[in-house]
């Protein structure tokens, strides 16, 4: 066996072995949020593991190149569909946004956390754009 087939097989097995723990976690995990951790792993490392295998053992050539353009897809693509997927969630499980608070975050204002927990700074209303001419009261 030559340096590069051990170098590709070491590669796949890492990959597939990230699949499964991620897979794994998954199941034994319980609550939606908890398992959307174990989303990252699966969607980032394994993908690149295998995709660095094909460019190893093909080189640079048209699998190479596909298989590093698709884990440069889920790469990107993966961090926004969690982060997607735990602001439905949240939604959800509430049945709505609190719209004090989605008020300030489209003003840029500051709360007084980023958890559920979040709420409008009292007297936050700075001046800005439609304010009663600065003053800091609400229009």
């Amino acid at each position: 066996m030559s340096l590069v087939s051990i170098a590709v097989v070491v590669l796949l097995v890492f990959g597939v072995a990230v699949e499964l723990a991620c897979c794994l976690g998954v199941l034994v995990m319980d609550g939606a949020y908890n398992k959307l951790h174990f989303l990252g792993p699966a969607a980032i490392v394994g993908p690149l593991a295998i995709a660095a295998a094909v460019v190893v053992q093909e080189s640079f050539s048209q699998a190479g190149i596909k298989a590093l353009l698709t884990a440069g897809l889920l790469i990107v693509a993966s961090p926004v569909l969690s982060h997607a997927t735990a602001r439905a969630l949240y939604i959800r499980q509430r049945d709505h946004v609190e719209p004090e608070l989605v008020g300030h975050l489209r003003r840029g204002l500051p709360t007084s956390g980023t958890g559920p927990d979040a709420a409008p700074v009292v007297g936050a209303d700075m001046g800005g754009p439609g304010s009663d001419l600065g003053l800091g009261g609400r229009p």
